[in-house]
């Protein structure tokens, strides 16, 4: 089985987000901190299509599940 490893910068294109290294800090500068006990995919920012993408793949712990973790953490205080 082949694993890939994923950037941030890949997470948010696949979430339909600016994905250059501004734009990212920009984005979890101006919604963190998340509340611990909202679930990622339920943060309020989220349309249902981008919630979905992040619950199905932490659910399938697909290849995206870490950066998603690594995202989790970083809009958490």
């Amino acid at each position: 089985m082949e694993t890939s490893f994923h950037r941030f910068s890949e997470l948010f294109q696949q979430l339909g987000l600016p994905a250059d290294e501004p734009s990212i800090r920009a984005f979890i500068g101006s919604h963190r901190p998340l509340a611990g006990g909202v679930p990622l995919h339920e943060a309020p920012f989220w349309t249902p299509a981008q919630a979905a993408l992040l619950r199905e793949q932490i659910v399938q712990d697909a290849d995206w599940a870490p950066v998603i973790d690594q995202l989790n953490v970083a809009l958490r205080d």
